[in-house]
């Protein structure tokens, strides 16, 4: 399937998902297997993520557009590139789940997520979607699950209400999605991480949907 990084007309894929999904671990394993480029999201060198799940209110919007100034430049770069890549979350989701999230919280001001939100707006008018977005949907319990696993001090203090809460803002955006094409993946139901049968059966879930993309670019 290397064969997507010759077809210009598919060039971005991008996982979406709440935290502890597994978006990155699927984002390394599917572009080993398709042979595509990764872009990761920017956690290890985020100035102010740590900082942000100690003081969430001081912090929420610097967070924010970090993502989002990421993200774009992400974006900018898979326009311009000429390789297929797959993009560890999107910048739709800070915009439609984490800022409105914060600001429902009171964790960020409506004076800051106004400002936040025409930017957003501005920058997707000069993009376009991903051509296949993939949904990892999963309950709390696997969400708590995978977290705890990884111990990452900075996500020891975070609540399952906010879990929750961010777990119904996915379902509500991701049942309105109709930007492009999407392919909804349990979590719950497959452990692609630890056997490799799952991770077989959803590498031929993304090739069922590539395949389709393929006939549509050639049309």
């Amino acid at each position: 399937m290397s064969s997507t990084n010759n077809n210009p007309k598919i060039k971005h894929v991008a996982i979406a998902g709440n935290i502890g999904a597994g978006k990155t671990t699927l984002c390394t394993q599917l572009s080993k297997h398709f042979n595509w480029d990764v872009h990761y999201e920017s956690t290890d060198n985020n100035p102010y993520l740590s900082d942000f799940y100690t003081d969430m209110q001081r912090w929420s919007f610097n967070l924010q557009i970090f993502f989002l100034n990421n993200r774009y430049r992400q974006i900018l770069n898979i326009i311009n590139g000429n390789r297929t890549v797959i993009q560890d979350r999107t910048i739709y989701e800070d915009a439609y789940i984490f800022a409105p999230n914060l600001h429902e919280m009171g964790l960020m001001t409506t004076r800051d997520f106004n400002n936040y939100f025409d930017l957003f707006k501005l920058m997707i008018s000069q993009i376009k979607a991903p051509d296949l977005m993939i949904y990892l949907r999963a309950s709390i319990p696997t969400l708590v699950s995978h977290i705890e696993s990884r111990g990452r001090d900075y996500e020891g203090s975070m609540s399952i209400d906010y879990l929750k809460r961010l777990n119904e803002k996915y379902e509500n955006w991701i049942n309105n999605y109709q930007a492009g094409k999407l392919l909804i993946i349990n979590v719950d139901n497959v452990d692609f991480k630890n056997n490799p049968e799952d991770l077989g059966k959803v590498i031929q879930m993304v090739s069922g949907e590539l395949h389709g993309l393929f006939e549509q670019a050639a049309e």
